[in-house]
């Protein structure tokens, strides 16, 4: 994939891109950052910062907020040039850009590849280069959260870039049968159809866009994740009819903030078990470290310091 111009690929030797090499110099100091929308809520800058003091490092995480910024997807470009100018180690993207990002990448991990979602940029020599640590954390977060739950039949809300994460990962825990939901059915059916051949032994399908559809799949499920916007504070509410869900669905969120989503109140007062965004959250900011420093954090003590956050937070 080619860079656009002026990023270091093509730049002159005196260009203020160049200045990065300069800027980043010190292998104990990392400047790196978060660009989404509506992110003022978001955990990541302090759960990156405290597990950076507790590796040795000077480690600064900053928020690039469109909407605080006035700005849309359109400005992700600049974005990025200007956080390689400004000598950035790594940017997170999240929501709505994970996608959008890819063709202003010079490299893709595998995974990103696969997944077609970016939510990990790292500046290195002069290239940008895409990883994808939702599905990992996603991954963890699940075995840990649900060890032991029946992934027969899985039936999932939201395509998108954080979609295709968890759905990947759903895949790679041993899913049998996932049927995939979206707003966009035709985004749905694509994601199933890439799906179905990178998982072969598996029956990946979309279930368009109608209720009764969806009624008819999860009362055949085992399980449901939940991969869409819905339950943010920024945008509360369900899903999906909360008369769709019954008890014997175990019930899995991405959304983090708040922690207990209405979507998870509903299932828990139905005796579901649940499991929140936190430990997808956390897994995927120790994967991202890992990637900006080379260092390995410490899991637990991320885990540890995320759940004190949240208390402060919504206490």
């Amino acid at each position: 994939m080619n860079a656009p111009v002026n990023t270091p690929a093509n730049a002159s030797a005196n260009s203020p891109v160049n200045a990065q090499t300069h800027s980043q110099a010190s292998a104990h100091s990392y400047l790196v950052g978060l660009i989404g929308s509506g992110i003022g809520g978001s955990l990541s800058p302090a759960m990156h910062e405290e597990e950076g003091s507790r590796l040795g490092l000077h480690y600064v995480y900053r928020r690039i907020d469109l909407e605080a910024l006035k700005l849309d997807i359109a400005a992700l470009p600049d974005l990025l040039l200007a956080a390689e100018r400004m000598g950035f180690n790594g940017l997170n993207i999240t929501y709505p850009c994970k996608q959008a990002v890819i063709p202003l990448l010079d490299e893709l991990s595998d995974d990103a590849r696969a997944l077609g979602a970016v939510n990990t940029v790292l500046f290195k020599n002069g290239k940008r280069i895409g990883h994808n640590t939702d599905w990992s954390g996603f991954a963890r977060a699940f075995q840990r959260g649900l060890p032991d739950v029946s992934l027969a039949r899985v039936v999932q809300l939201g395509a998108g870039g954080a979609g295709a994460a968890v759905a990947h990962a759903a895949l790679t825990m041993g899913a049998q049968a996932l049927t995939l939901f979206d707003v966009d059915a035709a985004r749905a059916a694509s994601l199933a159809a890439e799906l179905q051949q990178r998982f072969p032994a598996s029956t990946v399908s979309a279930g368009g866009s109608r209720v009764d559809s969806l009624a008819d799949s999860l009362a055949e499920a085992n399980g449901l994740i939940h991969a869409t916007p819905t339950g943010m504070a920024k945008l509360p509410g369900l899903p999906l009819p909360v008369e769709l869900l019954h008890r014997d669905l175990w019930v899995a969120d991405i959304v983090y903030f708040p922690i207990r989503t209405e979507l998870l109140q509903a299932a828990e007062a139905l005796g579901c078990r649940t499991l929140s965004g936190g430990g997808m959250a956390v897994y995927q900011a120790v994967d991202a470290m890992r990637i900006f420093t080379g260092l390995e954090p410490d899991a637990e003590r991320v885990y540890t310091h995320f759940q004190s956050l949240l208390a402060r937070t919504e206490g």
